[in-house]
Formats: structure tokens, sequence, C-alpha cells
């Protein structure tokens, strides 16, 4: 439930944030569980694991939003919904990059001889540590503007 008082609904936003990083290392350690199964890959295990923390971060991302919403037109805090909506797309990003990731670890398991694959989790990495970077400065900036008003 969104809380309705403006402390506590920021107090609300960064309890999401932190459940978003333990979901994260949730599917990190899941996805290294996997990899670990190969060269038979237990799918099916690893496709629950994709399924529950897609539900974890769709719950999230939810409330992230009815959040964003009331900031918005109850708190009239336009600024601190528009932090919210560039970290909803970095979020967004984040997530994709990490499946990609996934992706890319799996093939050069598969095919330690190629090259090409290790450059690309490289390329990953680098785009993961910039998308993190913007991340914690939309949240550096969205700290900044929630407590100009206290």
């Amino acid at each position: 439930m969104v809380p309705t008082d403006f402390k506590a609904l920021i107090q609300r936003f960064y309890q999401l944030q932190s459940e978003r990083v333990e979901t994260y290392q949730l599917f990190e350690e899941g996805h290294e569980a996997y990899l670990r199964t190969g060269p038979h890959y237990d799918f099916d295990h690893y496709k629950q694991l994709v399924h529950e923390i897609t539900l974890a971060f769709n719950g999230i991302s939810k409330e992230v939003l009815e959040i964003k919403e009331k900031l918005h037109h109850e708190f009239d805090r336009p600024a601190l919904s528009e932090h919210m909506e560039k970290l909803q797309c970095k979020e967004k990003q984040k997530l994709e990059l990490t499946a990609k990731l996934q992706l890319a670890r799996q093939r050069a398991q598969d095919h330690p001889e190629d090259e090409d694959c290790q450059e690309q989790i490289q390329e990953i990495k680098h785009e993961i540590i910039k998308n993190k970077e913007a991340l914690s400065e939309i949240l550096q900036d969205f700290k900044y503007d929630s407590e100009e008003c206290d």
C-alpha cells in the first residue's frame, strides 16, 4: 500500500529501491546457479526464477509509479515525479542489459573458443556501469530535491 504522507512516501520509495537491489542480487545468484548446471542446463528451474523476478520487478515498478503520481498530483512536486520517470526508464534499461549479459555469459560458457563473446560481455558490463552511474545521479537529484522542502 502506498503511504499518503510526504515523508512516508519518500521513505517507501527508498525501500522499493532497496528491494530492487536485492532482487537483482537474487537474479544474479540464480543465473550463476543456472550456469553451473551446464552444458545440460536446468532451464525449467531458471525459467521459474525469471518468472518470479519479473513479478517482483513489476510489483516494485507499479508501486513506484503510484508514488510518482502522488508526488506529482497530491503534493505538487513535479520535479520529483520527473526524477522517478527517468529512474524507471534507466531501471528498465538496466534489466534489459542484465538479461543481455546473462545470455552473453551463457554463450561464452558454451563456446569458450569464441573471443567475440568475451568482448561482448565486457561491452555490456561497461554499459551497465554507465547505467548504474546514471541511476546514482538521478537518485542524488531526487534526494536533493526531496529534502529541499523539509
